[in-house]
């Protein structure tokens, strides 16, 4: 026999006053369930699980590495954090050269590479060799330097003319951990590729077909 709805708020009424606390509790519980079960059962937002096949560093990478399909993994990242340029084939960077330094997870994209990524406008490409090895490490992708040629003097006043000022490096080149060399390396000296205007960007390139360079950071 069902009870009138009348007499069962009566009863939790009775029930209330005589013990408030648990049956307090009780209509809590009850009612947290159902807030629960509301949300679990909302449907899901539309975007919420938009997400896109990217490509990301799979482990840290050093300045100027040439990189190999086993240094990317494809993850599925939010449509709403991709970033803009991103790649999505491992392909795509086969033989590709870092700039900067890559943290694993990292997503990759065309700025993060060098023969992709754009010069600053009115630039070109240069390549330079440092005389002094040690000097690489100092360097990073951004950094301004000046680049400096001993001149054709005698070895005890050795003069230094400025080939450049304040030009931004674009990538170091090294050998990479397998022990490859990345073309254009040698024993002389680090390979420095550096973005400067084409008239002091012809005379480094004249200069470094002859003999390494030096830089001073800025």
């Amino acid at each position: 026999m069902t009870i009138p709805f009348a007499r069962q708020v009566a009863q939790l009424t009775t029930a209330v006053r005589a013990r408030p606390v648990p049956v307090l509790r009780r209509v809590l519980a009850v009612a947290l369930l159902l807030v629960a079960a509301l949300i679990a059962a909302r449907p899901a937002t539309a975007g919420d699980d938009d997400t896109r096949p990217t490509l990301v560093f799979a482990r840290d990478l050093a300045l100027g590495s040439t990189l190999r399909p086993g240094d990317v993994r494809v993850a599925d990242v939010p449509a709403r954090l991709r970033p803009s340029g991103a790649l999505r084939k491992p392909d795509d960077i086969t033989g590709q050269h870092l700039v900067g330094v890559a943290r694993e997870g990292e997503p990759v994209t065309d700025a993060r590479l060098l023969d992709r990524a754009p010069t600053p406008a009115g630039t070109v490409t240069v390549p330079v060799r440092l005389d002094d090895p040690d000097v690489a490490p100092l360097l990073r992708s951004g950094s301004r330097v000046d680049i400096v040629a001993a001149g054709p003097d005698t070895a005890a006043t050795p003069a230094k003319r400025v080939l450049a000022s304040e030009v931004p490096v674009l990538s170091v080149l090294a050998p990479d951990a397998s022990g490859d060399s990345v073309p254009g390396s040698s024993d002389e000296g680090p390979l420095v590729l550096v973005a400067a205007r084409p008239e002091p960007a012809a005379r480094l390139a004249a200069s470094a077909a002859d003999r390494p360079v030096t830089v001073t950071l800025r």
